[in-house]
């Protein structure tokens, strides 16, 4: 879409005034705006889940309004998703060290062996501080995408990349069913958005997405440490007293498909029972307008738990959760408002 004349000539008044990138956001700002003088039809208007006027058919926004899920077949390149795999492997290699990045070991093989290798590492995450890795986030046809949940003014919020093992018997590398929501101490829900890229193919074998379709509609519930035999990894909570019976959807992928789906909605992944990896990217994104809440009682043990490793590992005692959050989080594109 063309800036119109009028606005061509504000710009370049008002160019003396301020520097190149806060124009280039003052010019993104107004070309989405500007999207949403169109009329809105009778039935999009029902639509609370997503916003009107981006790239994102009505077929498309309905889906998402009644399944809380929707999958963007091939959204990223090969060649694109090579770079974040080599950039994981000089992770494991040990070949570099980011800033704020979090490596996480499976439960099974932590205690095993103190080596940094791919076989041992679960996932890292919060690599917002990395470029190479934040390229993901900035990628033009995922933000694309992230723009009809969000709007223009776009945070990365949470990153990681899971690496997903072949399990070592123990069934730990699945990840119990869960709701994101249950984590952030920020809202509205409907402003965040989760997408989830797959750098190979994922299915049942290798513990792909499992997903509870339109469960994005309930509450939050309460969440726990599952009561597995073989264990469970830090911080993998899981819903309380969860009916096993419920209808799942495995969610096949292939290298590039790119899920996104609500932050209320609940999914997990199984166990790897392949010799393979099953890798993915993913960042959670929030509108900047959102605004931090203090966490429910039954939230707490969770919330002490990741300040506890934040602040042993800033040294920054009186850190608070928002501390942490605007620690990991990053600006994609627009301004930074609240967040």
């Amino acid at each position: 879409m063309k800036v119109s004349p009028l606005w061509s000539i504000l710009a370049r008044q008002f160019s003396s005034k301020t520097n190149n990138q806060q124009l280039q956001t003052i010019i993104h700002q107004i070309r989405f705006a500007s999207q949403h003088i169109k009329p809105i039809p009778n039935e999009e208007r029902q639509l609370c889940y997503t916003i009107p006027n981006g790239n994102f058919t009505f077929e498309q926004r309905q889906f998402y309004e009644d399944n809380g899920f929707i999958i963007i077949r091939k959204l990223i390149s090969p060649s694109t998703l090579e770079r974040f795999r080599q950039r994981f492997d000089d992770v494991c290699a040990e070949k570099i060290q980011i800033p704020g990045l979090t490596i996480m070991k499976d439960i099974a093989h932590a205690k095993s062996t103190s080596t940094v290798e791919e076989k041992t590492i679960s996932r890292i995450q919060d690599f917002t501080l990395d470029d190479e890795f934040f390229q993901y986030c900035c990628l033009p046809e995922l933000i694309q995408c992230v723009e009809n949940f969000t709007g223009p003014n776009i945070m990365s919020m949470h990153t990681m990349m899971i690496n997903k093992p072949p399990d070592a018997g123990k069934k730990t590398s699945r990840h119990p069913l869960h709701q994101d929501l249950f984590f952030f101490p920020f809202r509205p829900a409907n402003r965040i958005v989760c997408a989830w890229t797959a750098m190979e193919h994922t299915y049942r074998e290798n513990g792909c997405l499992v997903v509870l379709p339109g469960t994005h509609k309930g509450k939050i519930e309460q969440h726990v440490y599952p009561n597995w035999k073989g264990g469970v990894n830090k911080l993998f909570y899981g819903i309380e007293n969860f009916d096993p019976n419920r209808e799942k959807q495995y969610v096949e992928m292939w290298e590039g498909d790119t899920i996104f789906f609500h932050p209320l909605l609940i999914h997990g992944s199984g166990t790897n029972r392949t010799s393979g990896f099953r890798k993915i990217i993913t960042s959670h994104f929030a509108d900047s307008s959102c605004y931090y809440i203090e966490c429910k009682d039954f939230q707490k043990a969770m919330e002490n738990e990741y300040l506890e490793i934040f602040r042993k590992r800033t040294g920054r005692q009186d850190a608070t959760i928002q501390d942490l959050w605007k620690h990991r989080s990053r600006l994609v594109q627009g301004k930074r408002i609240n967040l």
